[in-house]
């Protein structure tokens, strides 16, 4: 069965080329899925998920860059899911009468209250910016700090960047490997122009390969570019903030909606501030974000609907109302 699956995935996408890893992401639901990474050209441009349920019916998951045709067109069931923004598939796909779900990337706040363990919270930081270079949706790019805590994590949290080690992802002790092209290496580095107030650098290989020293700038405000938009690399930014109201004011300040983190020893502050963030996955004193039996999706423009867990059904079933006479 797994061979046809291959089949059919591979005659979607066509004669592009595979250039990075192909995964079966996991059986979940009645729902098998099998991911293929895709690189076109020099962008990072598609990851062309084909999924359909054991019983039959089919869905597609596409990142943009791909035709309708490539997605299977008609034959590819009646659900399309996307990840990041490509307004030119949704209109593609209206003409099928496909519903969709969209996965939209993020700009997602880590807020770090001065009663919460601050050696852990600056020590679990950088992988929940950096991980995979930042090439993450999830990454929680906006770090917020209570102001009185500042310091005191700023300087645990330069440690936790200069020990982080970035080298070949084939190294089991590599924690941060390199970006994915020459353009979009150059892209990030734009966010470093015009006197940008980089705090803290790390270190990243010379030699070949797209690398990018992981990156904190501090401190900003959450009207600059960096704390704006999306990122997709290894660039995170500090936003101090004076109390509960404020930190939840500049974390909603925001398009986006899709994750987040919350450190504090207070419990009953970290429900009233899970409870006003705008965000679809929220992690308390931890940097959760993905789990295959629990709902995954964004607020705002980070996207509509939700993928895995039980909520999924919802977006691949139909309701079908009956009406039986008894006259």
């Amino acid at each position: 069965m797994l061979l046809e699956i291959f089949r059919e995935a591979w005659a979607a996408l066509g004669r592009n080329p595979v250039r990075s890893l192909l995964t079966m992401t996991g059986i979940s639901w009645g729902i098998v899925a099998v991911t293929l990474l895709l690189s076109y050209g020099s962008g990072f441009r598609g990851v062309l998920m084909y999924t359909f349920e054991v019983f039959g019916k089919g869905a597609v998951v596409c990142w943009p860059g791909t035709t309708s045709e490539q997605a299977g067109g008609e034959r590819a069931g009646k659900k399309v899911r996307f990840e990041h923004e490509d307004a030119d598939w949704v209109k593609a796909q209206s003409a099928l009468i496909k519903r969709v779900t969209l996965e939209l990337g993020g700009k997602s706040a880590n807020i770090v209250f001065a009663d919460a363990d601050l050696d852990r919270a600056a020590a679990t930081a950088p992988l929940a910016v950096f991980g995979n270079a930042g090439q993450d949706c999830c990454a929680r790019s906006r770090i917020l700090v209570q102001r009185s805590a500042l310091d005191r994590f700023m300087q645990a949290l330069e440690k936790s960047i200069k020990s982080l080690r970035v080298g070949d992802p084939l190294d089991d002790k590599t924690e941060m490997g390199p970006l994915i092209s020459a353009d979009h290496r150059a892209k990030v580095g734009s966010f470093l122009d015009d006197g940008a107030k980089v705090a803290i650098r790390g270190s990243a290989p010379q030699g070949p390969g797209y690398w990018f020293p992981p990156t904190v700038l501090a401190p900003v405000a959450n009207t600059d570019r960096a704390a704006r938009e999306e990122i997709f690399g290894p660039i995170a930014v500090v936003i101090p903030f004076e109390d509960e109201s404020e930190a939840i004011q500049i974390a909603n300040d925001t398009i986006y909606g899709l994750s987040g983190s919350i450190w504090t020893s207070n419990a009953g502050r970290a429900m009233r501030v899970a409870r006003g963030l705008e965000t679809g996955t929220i992690s308390i004193n931890s940097h959760s974000s993905v789990r295959v039996t629990t709902p995954f999706g964004g607020f705002k423009q980070s996207g509509i609907g939700r993928e895995l867990g039980p909520d999924a059904l919802d977006y691949y079933t139909e309701l079908k109302n009956v009406f039986l006479s008894t006259t």
